[in-house]
């Protein structure tokens, strides 16, 4: 196989709820030396460009609606030439940052995405919010997560569209189904792995978390 994952990491703000945030992005692109997906375009998207380093980008794949991950998406779909992919789910937050702007096609679960030689799987997972959506890559053994899972616990739930009992749900029924090897590409911070998340349930459960 041919596969390449680059990554790189943006600076900026998220806001929801009337609260603004800095926070430091993951980017993710996914391909080989021809062609690639991008995950996510929260900020810089000069950058994200210079990572795509002049290849075919077949989508920008929206892990989730909340303005730190879509913010940039229409400028960098205008410089790479692309069309942004969002689970309908999360038009209600996509449309707080783009109102004039609705993506280009609708990701739904059990979708299948071919680039290059790599298939990614679209796995959806509400919770963080509601059209929140993971990659997994089997023949990679990687999954890339957008803000479900990180490195010590589920994506945050308390603010407006998010739900712990919901994302708990995604995560045991369908993100810890997959091999305890599977790393973990995550939206922000530390990569982990699926069994390294898997034995601290019970933690995360009795914080509510």
């Amino acid at each position: 196989m041919n596969a390449r994952i680059d990554h790189t990491i943006t600076s900026g703000t998220f806001s929801l709820d009337g609260g603004t945030w800095d926070v430091d992005n993951n980017v993710w692109v996914v391909g080989d030396d021809a062609e690639c997906i991008v995950l996510d375009a929260p900020h810089d998207p000069e950058a994200i460009a210079e990572l795509v380093a002049g290849r075919r980008v077949l989508a920008i794949v929206c892990t989730h609606g909340h303005d730190d991950h879509v913010r940039f998406a229409p400028e960098l779909a205008d410089l790479v030439d692309a069309p942004i992919w969002l689970h309908p789910d999360d038009r209600v937050l996509w449309d707080q940052t783009h109102p004039d702007r609705a993506p280009d096609a609708a990701l739904s679960d059990g979708q299948c995405i071919a680039v290059g030689d790599t298939e990614l799987l679209v796995i959806h997972t509400p919770g963080h919010a509601p059209g929140a959506v993971c990659l997994y890559a089997p023949g990679l053994g990687v999954l890339f997560s957008g803000d479900t899972l990180f490195q010590g616990g589920p994506g945050a739930t308390g603010r407006s569209y998010s739900s712990f009992d919901t994302i708990i749900e995604s995560i045991t029924g369908r993100l810890f189904e997959l091999p305890d090897e599977t790393v973990v590409h995550t939206g922000h911070g530390d990569s982990t792995t699926i069994g390294e998340e898997r034995p601290h349930l019970d933690e995360w459960l009795a914080r509510g978390h």
